[in-house]
Parts: C-alpha cells; sequence; structure tokens
C-alpha cells in the first residue's frame, strides 16, 4: 500500500504490522455477504412439516442454500401434489396469472409484492421456471413451497423448459450441480413430469405456456395426453409447450394454411389467426393466454376476435431484463370482476455470477493472453529494429548483399501486424469480457463475425435495445439437437373421466375490460 511519491522503501507490505487496513471487513459495505450455511430444517418447516414461507425466501435472497435432505423434501410433498391434479386445471377468478420466470428470483419476489401474498392472492404460473437466469433452483425452492402451503389457491403448469433435454442444453443442471447434486436435479425433472399441461380460467380462457395444437380439437383432448414423461418432439403435448401464434408478416402472406411448421423452433407449429377463431369458436372461449415470448413491454394483445372484439391471443412474459440484457418489461395479468388488470414491473437488482459458473481462473485467461501478446508484439519490434540498425553500420560494399531478402522481411512484417491485430483483439476482449461472455450465450455460443476486431463500441452497440438482443438470441429460442430422453415417470394415466370438464357450451361470453398498469 503506497501514496504516489513513495519510495519502494516507504510502501506498506500488505498484511505488515504497518498495514492499517481491516481485511476482515468487506470492500463494499453495502453489499451483504453471501449466506453459504444451509437453513435449519427447524426454520424451514414447522409443525406439520409445512415450509416457513418467509424464513425460506429471505434466506435465499442472503444466497442461502437448503440441505439436500429438505431440498428432496420439498420436491417430493409438491410432485405428490401436483401429480394428482388433472392435465387441464379449472379454475375462477379471482387469480393472478404469471408467464416466464427463467431463473430470475429476485424478479419474482418483486413479483409477489406487486401481485400480492399467495397466501391472500390466488396464483397461476405458465412455466419455463429455470434455464437462463442463475437463480433457478431459488425459483423452484420458492415456487413449489407455495404449492404445498397452499395446494388450493396456488397453481403451476409446465413450460417447454421443464424437461431434461432443455435443462441439460442449457443452464439448469449446471446450476444444480454447482449449487447442490444430481440427486437434486433429477429429483426436479421428476416433479416436472407431474406438472399440469393448461388451465380453463372462468370457463373461457385457455390457458397454456406456448399454444394450440392440430391434434387438440377440444378442451377434453387434453385431458387424454399422457403427460408424465419427457415431452416428446411432436404431437398435441410438444405443441401445447411449444407453439406460437402467427406474426402480423406471416398472415398477411397470403397463405391460408392454419399450421405450418415452426421454424424458428425448430419443432411443432405457428397457428394462424383463423385457427385461433375456430378453436375459441369450437369450444365457446373468449381468449388464449400463453406465455412463450419474450415481449418488449412484457405483454402482448394479438388480433381482436371477429365475432368477440377481443384479443384472440394474449402473451405474457414476468421476467423483466431478460438474461440481463432484453431490457424489457415484466407483466402479470390480475382477473377479478370481469376487470383484466395487466400490471407491468422493472428488474430487480441480484448478486453477480460469472456466466455459465465459469470459475475465476477461466474468466482470466483473456487478461494472460493479452500480456502474451504484448510480449510477442515486443519481441518481433526488437527483432525487426535490429535489422534496421545493422543495416546503417554496415559499409556500402556490404548494403549492396542484404542481411535479409525482400520475402522474408515481408513474411516477419506480417507476423508483426498479424500479432498487432491478434493484441488489439485480446484487448478488446478483456475490456469487453463480461458483455462478450453474454453475446457468446445469446448467440448460441458464437460471436458475429469481425466483431471483436471493431472494438469495444461495436461491441457496446451490438446489445442495445430489445430487437437487437431478442434477434441475436434466436438461436436459443430452437429445440436442441438430439433426441429428447426417453423417459417415462411411474405414474397413473389420466382419463376424460378423472377431470370432466363441466361447463355451459351455450352460454354467451362476456369479455372482460382491459386495464393496463405500469411500474412506477
Amino acid at each position: 500500500m503506497s501514496t504516489p511519491g513513495e519510495s519502494p522503501s516507504q510502501q506498506i507490505i500488505p498484511g505488515s504490522k504497518e498495514d492499517k487496513t481491516d481485511y476482515t471487513q468487506r470492500a463494499i459495505k453495502e453489499v451483504s455477504a453471501p449466506v453459504w450455511n444451509y437453513i435449519p430444517r427447524e426454520q424451514l418447516f414447522d409443525a406439520d412439516g409445512l415450509p416457513h414461507i418467509d424464513n425460506l425466501r429471505k434466506h435465499l435472497l442472503k444466497e442461502g442454500r437448503v440441505d439436500p435432505k429438505d431440498a428432496i423434501d420439498i420436491i417430493q410433498q409438491a410432485s405428490n401434489i401436483l401429480r394428482d391434479e388433472p392435465n387441464l386445471l379449472q379454475l375462477q377468478d379471482p387469480i393472478t396469472v404469471c408467464g416466464d420466470i427463467h431463473g430470475q428470483y429476485y424478479d419474482l419476489v418483486k413479483l409477489f409484492e406487486i401481485g400480492g401474498e399467495p397466501g391472500d392472492t390466488k396464483y397461476l404460473f405458465l412455466g419455463d421456471y429455470v434455464d437462463r437466469g442463475y437463480f433457478g433452483t431459488e425459483v423452484c425452492f420458492l415456487l413449489l413451497s407455495y404449492k404445498i402451503r397452499f395446494p388450493e389457491s396456488f397453481f403451476m403448469i409446465r413450460g417447454n423448459h421443464e424437461c431434461r433435454h432443455l435443462t441439460a442444453y442449457f443452464n439448469f443442471k449446471q446450476e444444480c450441480q454447482y449449487k447442490y447434486n444430481l440427486d437434486i436435479y433429477d429429483a426436479f425433472m421428476s416433479c416436472f413430469d407431474c406438472l399440469p399441461l393448461g388451465a380453463l380460467l372462468n370457463g373461457r380462457f385457455l390457458c397454456v405456456h406456448g399454444g394450440l395444437s392440430p391434434e387438440v380439437k377440444t378442451l377434453d383432448d387434453i385431458n387424454d395426453i399422457v403427460r408424465y414423461r419427457e415431452p416428446p418432439s411432436s404431437g398435441a403435448m410438444c405443441d401445447l409447450l411449444w407453439s406460437d401464434p402467427m406474426d402480423d408478416e406471416e398472415e398477411d402472406g397470403g397463405n391460408e394454411t392454419q399450421y405450418q411448421h415452426n421454424d424458428l423452433r425448430g419443432c411443432s407449429y405457428v397457428f394462424s389467426y383463423t385457427a385461433a377463431n375456430n378453436f375459441l369458436k369450437a369450444n365457446n372461449l373468449l381468449s388464449v393466454i400463453r406465455a412463450h415470448e419474450a415481449q418488449d413491454e412484457g405483454y402482448r394483445l394479438y388480433k381482436k376476435g371477429n365475432q368477440t372484439g377481443f384479443p384472440t391471443v394474449i402473451c405474457i412474459f414476468s421476467a423483466p431484463n431478460y438474461c440481463d440484457v432484453y431490457n424489457n418489461k415484466g407483466a402479470i395479468i390480475r382477473f377479478q370482476n370481469n376487470l383484466m388488470n395487466i400490471r407491468q414491473f422493472n428488474c430487480s437488482t441480484h448478486p453477480y455470477y460469472l456466466p455459465n459458473f465459469m470459475n475465476a481462473f477461466n474468466w482470466s485467461l483473456p487478461f494472460v493472453v493479452e500480456k502474451m501478446m504484448d510480449m510477442f508484439q515486443v519481441i518481433l519490434n526488437i527483432a525487426d529494429g535490429d535489422e534496421d540498425s545493422d543495416d546503417e553500420d554496415m559499409l556500402p560494399e556490404e548494403k549492396e548483399k542484404p542481411l535479409i531478402d525482400k520475402e522474408r522481411a515481408d513474411i516477419i512484417k506480417s507476423k508483426i501486424r498479424a500479432v498487432a491485430r491478434l493484441s488489439r483483439m485480446y484487448t478488446t476482449l478483456r475490456e469487453e469480457h463480461e458483455t462478450i461472455v453474454m453475446l457468446k450465450g445469446l448467440a448460441g455460443g458464437q460471436l458475429p463475425q469481425g466483431l471483436l476486431t471493431q472494438g469495444p463500441h461495436a461491441i457496446q452497440k451490438a446489445v442495445l435495445d430489445f430487437n437487437t438482443a431478442r434477434k441475436l438470441d434466436l438461436a436459443n429460442e430452437k429445440l436442441p439437437p438430439g433426441p429428447p430422453p426417453a423417459v417415462q415417470s411411474e405414474i397413473k394415466t389420466l382419463k376424460r373421466t378423472d377431470s370432466e370438464i363441466k361447463r355451459d357450451l351455450n352460454k354467451p361470453l362476456t369479455k372482460p375490460t382491459i386495464q393496463i398498469d405500469s411500474d412506477k
């Protein structure tokens, strides 16, 4: 520790008697130290074996962990409740509907602050609780604990990321290994196999994660699906998790096909406005409420139905500033007293993890390589300079015969230029390392060609807005390569008689008033 102008003999050596720095204190005192211990079982569960929600939520906010034995207990308790629910839940308002969470635990806590505590408010979550964010285990522990505590008013359905195939391709499996072990991961996967596939809200809204399927003609068809398994790459179950409504551009193309292959996802379909209208009319429904797609404002209202004048499809997305780069808002929908209130909210700060739970050694490699490039450039410059000085000291007759021929000189100069380019590239890599790693994650592991050589300004420009981030992230919207694991849980098969849908198909539809509230 020294001040400007001090001689080496005056420098204070860290840890010496002269060093008065208190190394027991955090350098940035405003940031609380993470809690590394497990939450004690007596604080996690009450006398009846139900989770203490407040204790768990606060412990996880401090980056605390759950003892693996207690974690398995929570997961299995929730699995037992989810297992007995029908494929298609039948729910009534008042209720709050939420979209994708994607491991954003601190935003989930804010969501409950805005929407109300689950003990006082009924909730329906539309899937995609894990992957992309770094707090998927925390999200699942909190949501499953709420499900255990409030089984009749807290509901969760399955998203396309609740499967072995995607969680292994993205980061949830890696997160489980980093924070816990593979037993915890396997328990989560078995629990995800129990999640219902959809919900019927107020008898007039179909709530699913993805969208419609050509194989699902009626609501009863959903209850015929065998859901206790790894989702297949085709068929009705796949479509409910993966399909998307067509964009306006696709609709305007003049193609009258109701279902087209979903090129963006690499599986399932995109369904047209006509397909949505026909399905809603056949089942006397008002709208399809789904998640599955990031939205700049946190929600999107699609075209209104010809007969109802109400949006045929409503998309809700509850992960603000998705992947820490989208700069989007999150949103939830509150249904109550014939009012559909869309509430927007912004992201919350959260603890930082190195990308993909990278260790410090791997993270520091660009710094090391940059210095190596500097050394190579200096060596080559010295060698080139020595040749020039030797040339100046030679006699006139010696200069006629150069020490090195022109071809060899050009090779050396090209090497110097190449090392200089590498040096600039690694300088950029060091200075913008975090942004570059994030960009690679968005772009499927590949940076746009030539981006590094364009310098820091080009890298920062690459993630300025929602549309740019979404364009870079398109590769991650597709079903990963390779066949899904063939896994099927040993659980009963539901029949239509297990969850008969009772409603009046001739009852007139009354559309709710739509109201939008923004987070101040």
